[in-house]
């Protein structure tokens, strides 16, 4: 270390410090490309699903009307002799 005390760090890259370095950063780009293209699929696989939300109004709207028809019939049913 030539009379230096403490750490010391040479200012030299090798080359396959910076063949590593490239392969590390060419694979992070394609990792990055290849979940951009899955998040788009389930983007637009999501977005052609209608929403559950108007379904299930619907459907409680059904299940009230007919409630309201079963409760009707009942009455008459109970009203005759």
């Amino acid at each position: 270390m030539s009379g230096k005390d403490g750490f010391y760090l040479e200012k030299k890259f090798t080359l396959s410090f910076i063949l590593a370095f490239c392969l590390q950063t060419a694979s992070a780009l394609i990792w990055a490309g290849a979940a951009e293209a899955r998040i788009k699929m389930l983007e637009t696989e999501v977005s052609q699903v209608p929403p559950v939300n108007e379904r299930l109004a619907r459907l409680e709207e059904k299940v009230d009307f007919t409630r309201q028809t079963v409760l009707r019939i009942e009455k008459r049913l109970d009203a005759k002799p």
